[in-house]
């Protein structure tokens, strides 16, 4: 059964959501609650050039919110699943779950469409710094690690020359349906950027005494274990967030964080940079009319 939305209703229904969380979703696997496991990968191997390290953010000087705001902004697209729809989804899930031929179209469409993928770098010195960008510049990103993000996508952009953005949340390396630290690696060394996403999922906007350190020092440092780059970017699980997380990511080293299709904030934007949700339901047509509408 096909589902046809107009642009801009789908977008109002599915940028409320906010990011949610597999457990939320039926038929997706739940987020792992216990220690991290690591296992090996049969991934491709990595021949292509990594980005260049990322600055140290106590040596950068930051523009007024007021000239961060005028700029521009980029269209930044949000994935999650990246499957098949199967019997057992529901209708909400659907929205988070992209079947491989519609994710494809996507690509397509907008290779088609002349779209030049940017890394968070690229966006950060381009909103702090006005520094150019390429033509119809656009950012993919993923979050939750799901193993079909290296298996299906990543093969599906490199067909178009595209780099994305990888969210992990470092509970889930090397389980079930997850990607492995290795698979993580090379998404790296192939020129993806890794971002944090907390270890488990856990809503920022509750977060207390030692939250900071199990949900953002020590996934941090687990990434950039794995990746050997400084790790500066954070995606808000379900893209919720508040003032107060703001100084904890600046002191943990985040030179900007994600979160989804709401309000920026007036003093931060650096770290309330809007995205919208791919989502499942979404043909090629929908997805670029809701670009230009969102953006």
């Amino acid at each position: 059964m096909k589902h046809t939305f107009l642009p801009i209703l789908a977008a109002a229904v599915i940028f409320t959501a906010g990011c949610q969380s597999k457990s939320q979703t039926t038929g997706a696997t739940d987020h792992p609650k216990d220690s991290l496991t690591t296992t090996t990968s049969e991934g491709t191997s990595a021949t292509e050039q990594s980005p260049a390290p990322t600055t140290d953010i106590s040596k950068i000087k930051v523009a007024d919110a007021k000239t961060i705001l005028a700029r521009k902004q980029v269209p930044i697209l949000c994935y999650h699943q990246v499957r098949d729809w199967r019997e057992k989804d529901s209708k909400a899930a659907k929205d988070y779950i992209i079947p491989i031929a519609t994710f494809k179209d996507h690509m397509k469409m907008l290779a088609d469409s002349g779209y030049h993928t940017i890394l968070p770098d690229q966006l950060y010195d381009y909103l702090n710094n006005g520094t150019a960008l390429p033509s119809k510049p656009i950012m993919l990103t993923f979050d939750d690690t799901d193993l079909d993000q290296f298996t299906i996508a990543a093969p599906e952009m490199k067909k178009y020359g595209f780099k994305g953005v990888f969210f992990v949340m470092t509970v889930s390396l090397g389980r079930p349906n997850y990607m492995s630290r290795d698979q993580v690696k090379q998404l790296s060394d192939m020129g993806h950027v890794i971002g944090s996403h907390t270890w488990d999922h856990h809503n920022v906007k509750k977060y207390q005494g030692q939250d900071w350190v199990t949900q953002i020092e020590k996934p941090t440092k687990t990434l950039e274990e794995i990746t050997g780059k400084k790790i500066q970017h954070f995606a808000y699980p379900f893209g919720l967030w508040n003032p107060e997380a703001i100084p904890e990511l600046k002191k943990r080293g985040m030179k900007s964080a994600f979160i989804l299709a709401t309000k920026r904030d007036e003093n931060d934007p650096l770290y309330t940079i809007r995205r919208i949700i791919a989502s499942g339901y979404w043909t090629s047509k929908t997805l670029n009319n809701s670009i230009k509408n969102s953006f």
